[in-house]
């Protein structure tokens, strides 16, 4: 073979090796899902006006939505919440630590695509992307992340990573990071930030290391309070027979398959409500998972305002607390939420309870208007 067909060779060779790579780009991008933008006219702004549109996502271990919101730059901050929510779309868990970093970049690719499909916009006449996941606890996450989202969106579009903890904080203080934010689902978060741009968090590690204030940490101390109980190694309780029951098992003994069968942290924590009701029946055992469930998530808060000074030296000033999250919901005789505000409330005086009337996902959205005003505008 002569040196120009070896060249020849070597070349062609390179060549299907990059078609190759590009191939599986594609599928791990699951690139396909943006085919409906070919259907579309080419147009920045369509969709959602001259000044194209803002997505915000909160990602979360049991779903993700996303929030498609018009760009209006002559908006002042007052006015975030008069901006129409042009779609919204849902998908399911993006915690990379619990379904894997290409399940978890498939379903954000998703979302994102099915409330541009849904608004008629496509990625030319996105402004901003606030994404705000679970699992984005250190700035190689947040990295990470922007590289992946950088593939996929032009090159003008401002790309904003966080913890979704940032997100619900948002939404209860339209779009404005100071304060705490306690999120309490299924797991569980304390995040805050001062108006200088400080911020500490504390539990949110999972299950493993201890958030026992949520939702899964709740049902989790239940069922083995269930099979204690069973054991003779503590007392009898109303949990065995409500758990039971509602699972359709017939002893302890097979609720120790049925929780290995599938050990979802969503899964555990979707048997919070029977915790509660066992509580509110007069339950003992019930009753003191769920006060000592009110002192970690009160612990939490706590930690973040002093880290903070969120306070004030003499612990006197105002600061908004935002609570979000099933366990925290006000809709039962126990009511979680409530108590922990009290807890609260013996160490800060002037905590400010908020429990936002929107989803975190516009909280992000709120975050994405704020960041690209600040960065474009400033």
């Amino acid at each position: 073979m002569t040196p120009e067909q070896e060249k020849e060779k070597e070349e062609k060779g390179e060549q299907e090796e990059q078609v190759l790579v590009l191939d599986a780009m594609k599928r791990y991008r699951n690139g396909e899902i943006w085919d409906f933008e070919d259907d579309m006219a080419v147009s920045d702004g369509h969709g959602g006006g001259e000044n194209g549109v803002l997505l915000g996502l909160d990602g979360g271990t049991t779903s993700t939505v996303c929030i498609c919101l018009p760009m209006v730059p002559s908006f002042s901050h007052s006015q975030l919440q008069s901006l129409p929510i042009l779609a919204r779309a849902v998908a399911g868990c993006s915690n990379h630590n619990s379904v894997g970093e290409i399940a978890a970049r498939e379903t954000l690719e998703q979302v994102m695509a099915d409330a541009l499909s849904k608004c008629g916009s496509k990625r030319s006449s996105v402004r901003a992307v606030c994404l705000a996941v679970s699992g984005v606890n250190h700035p190689t996450d947040q990295q990470r992340i922007l590289n992946w989202l950088r593939d996929i969106f032009p090159s003008h579009v401002k790309l904003y990573v966080r913890n979704d903890a940032v997100a619900a904080l948002a939404s209860g203080t339209m779009g404005r990071l100071h304060g705490c934010v306690l999120i309490a689902g299924t797991g569980t978060i304390a995040y805050g930030f001062t108006e200088d741009g400080k911020e500490a968090r504390a539990a949110g590690a999972g299950p493993v290391l201890g958030d026992w204030g949520s939702g899964y940490g709740i049902a989790a101390q239940a069922l083995t309070a269930v099979v204690k109980a069973h054991d003779g190694r503590g007392p009898s309780t109303r949990l065995t027979n409500s758990i039971l029951q509602a699972l359709g098992l017939s002893s302890a003994e097979e609720l120790i398959g049925w929780t290995y069968a599938d050990p979802s942290w969503a899964r555990i924590a979707a048997l919070v409500p029977l915790v509660v009701s066992c509580a509110e029946a007069g339950d003992e055992v019930a009753n003191k998972i769920l006060l000592e469930s009110v002192q970690e998530l009160a612990s939490s808060v706590k930690a973040v305002v002093e880290r903070l000074g969120l306070s004030g030296q003499d612990g006197k000033d105002a600061f908004p607390l935002v609570m979000v999250g099933g366990v925290l919901e006000a809709n039962r005789r126990w009511d979680i939420g409530k108590e922990v505000v009290n807890c609260i409330s013996k160490y800060f005086p002037r905590v400010l309870p908020i429990r936002p009337k929107v989803e975190p996902a516009v909280g992000a959205a709120w975050l994405a208007w704020n960041f690209f005003m600040k960065e474009c505008y400033s």
